[in-house]
């Protein structure tokens, strides 16, 4: 059985899906654009201010599942342009604690609200 989990403390959906879900220990993020949970803006101006919104709305999602960015196992990043990734990887890399968890990025044709970036996470319970 799986639970869903939501938090007013991060960006909220823009289509029908769940913030995250947990299915026994693990917990699923669904992607993060970097939308300001406060007033819904999009931030796509500059990627390394990107990036670190994605994370800190999957972190805020996090928390109300009772885990931490340390808890992460498993990072997936879309990036619209690979062109973007060295700034993304600086940003992810002062933002994600080390060891860094495993991750990939890859380049999409195009994000939701035409987002350049999106990151979804998979956390682990301990």
């Amino acid at each position: 059985m799986s639970q869903r989990i939501h938090t007013d403390e991060g960006a909220q959906p823009v289509a029908a899906y769940s913030q995250a879900t947990q299915a026994g220990p693990l917990v699923f993020v669904s992607g993060q654009i970097p939308l300001v949970p406060e007033t819904g803006e999009l931030l796509g101006d500059e990627m390394q201010r990107a990036t670190r919104q994605c994370i800190a709305n999957a972190e805020a999602i996090l928390c109300k599942a009772g885990l931490t960015l340390d808890h992460v196992v498993k990072a997936s990043v879309f990036l619209t342009t690979m062109d973007d990734y060295a700034d993304m990887d600086a940003a992810y890399r002062d933002a994600m604690p080390a060891p860094y968890p495993a991750r990939e990025a890859v380049a999409v044709q195009a994000l939701p609200k035409g987002a350049r970036v999106e990151i979804s996470m998979i956390a682990a319970h301990t």
